[in-house]
């Protein structure tokens, strides 16, 4: 496996630090430890802060339920109960290693709604698999929009992969002929970009299906991961951007743009718990190096400590 998946994140304490303040700092505040069990004041005050901090009201309310039926839990062992929780929801929504075969052609379909980071995390992928040495095209899917082909363009040169691009064209069509490109030079990885035209629901989820048989046709080995990528600080939208995408396309996995800085990153705790879709992938900055493979043992640690 090459470098990149085995980065760390430098201090993930401090780009999560807004998150584990309001996620477990907070719930932490709102309980007497040396009580010797919960009152139903309490359990509600958990309750709320936990939803406010955007695990999600499913989740939240689990969570609390279980300390109500739970004998002797004491408010003193909260902090263990929720780390140990949490770490069980990461594990339960699947691995969190990027997939990628060497000596194989890679295809990542990455979808998400405008806005949310798409072109510049294909752009920092496109980068990081260019350091390591690999042949990289990126398909410009989102074809309707100049503006964002263009970005596209500008970011891929600046990343030092080539580019297919169709300004008006069927977005799958670009995606064919990106694959057909890929097959006869021997290319590495595909980084497919989509359009995310949450207005039109119908026409999005067509375009994507479209996008997707193409590449079942053509390439049915390469299929690497389906990502969507969300914005930290869009919180509880992005579980239900999640689930129109998941309508869309089979997702295997989100990549979380915005991190550092944000307080709503228990959003990668909620679409786990909810979707079973682990984060592989985070963005920490703003520089070319600044994406990371998501490591859930560091992010725990860094939640808790």
């Amino acid at each position: 496996m090459f470098g990149f998946f085995r980065e760390k994140i430098d201090n993930f304490k401090q780009t999560v630090s807004n998150t584990a303040k309001s996620l477990v700092g907070n719930v932490l505040n709102t309980i007497d430890d040396s009580e010797e069990e919960y009152s139903e004041f309490a359990l509600d005050d958990i309750e709320d802060t936990l939803i406010s901090a955007d695990l999600g009201v499913t989740y939240a309310s689990e969570l609390v339920d279980n300390l109500r039926s739970k004998r002797n839990a004491k408010p003193s062992e909260l902090k263990n109960y929720l780390k140990e929780e949490f770490i069980k929801t990461l594990a339960e929504a699947g691995a969190t290693e990027l997939n990628y075969k060497d000596g194989e052609l890679n295809i990542y379909f990455i979808t998400g709604v405008n806005g949310a980071g798409k072109t510049t995390l294909i752009a920092k992928l496109a980068y990081k698999f260019k350091q390591e040495g690999k042949k990289v095209l990126v398909a410009a899917g989102d074809t309707f929009r100049a503006a964002a082909e263009e970005q596209l363009n500008i970011w891929s040169v600046r990343a030092g992969a080539d580019i297919v691009r169709r300004d008006k064209a069927d977005p799958a069509s670009v995606v064919y002929e990106a694959i057909q490109k890929a097959k006869n030079e021997n290319y590495d990885v595909i980084l497919v970009d989509t359009a995310g035209r949450l207005q039109n629901k119908f026409n999005l989820m067509e375009e994507l299906k479209k996008i997707k048989t193409v590449i079942d046709k053509q390439a049915p080995e390469a299929l690497r991961e389906s990502i969507l990528v969300l914005d930290a600080n869009t919180g509880q939208n992005g579980l239900q951007q999640a689930k129109v995408f998941g309508e869309c396309v089979n997702l295997t996995c989100a990549a979380l743009t915005k991190l550092d800085g944000s307080a709503k990153g228990a959003i990668i705790l909620a679409i786990a718990k909810e979707m079973k879709l682990p984060v592989k992938l985070v963005g920490v900055g703003e520089k070319m190096e600044d994406v990371k493979p998501f490591n859930a043992d560091d992010f725990i640690d860094a939640l808790f400590s």
